[in-house]
């Protein structure tokens, strides 16, 4: 299987498992089948919106998508970067941010 493929197929479950929880953190309903870009879109959006709350746990959650945005980011753009790893750690933050907003 080649990079792109297996980046591609690693966003989709990403998409799978947390669009759902991260659209209903800010109320939105969640967009069908994302593609990274836009799945990486997602996440900054709530994000940002968490962040601009003033409950603490909210605020934790965004410092939360704030990484894993950093992370996705770099598995998107870095060409020689450990993009397993990178996934691994965004889902990691991804689940630390649902669990703390919720």
């Amino acid at each position: 299987m080649n990079a792109v493929l297996a980046k591609v197929n690693t966003f989709a479950a990403l998409d799978t498992c947390f669009t759902a929880e991260l659209a209903a953190l800010i109320g939105s309903e969640p967009p069908r089948s994302l593609t990274p870009n836009r799945f990486l879109d997602l996440v900054e959006e709530v994000r940002d919106l968490l962040a601009d709350s003033r409950l603490g746990h909210l605020q934790d959650a965004s410092d939360d998508l704030d990484s894993a945005a950093t992370y996705l980011t770099d598995a998107l753009t870095e060409p020689g970067a450990d993009q397993p790893a990178l996934l691994a750690r965004a889902r990691t933050h991804l689940r630390d941010a649902i669990e703390t907003a919720s």
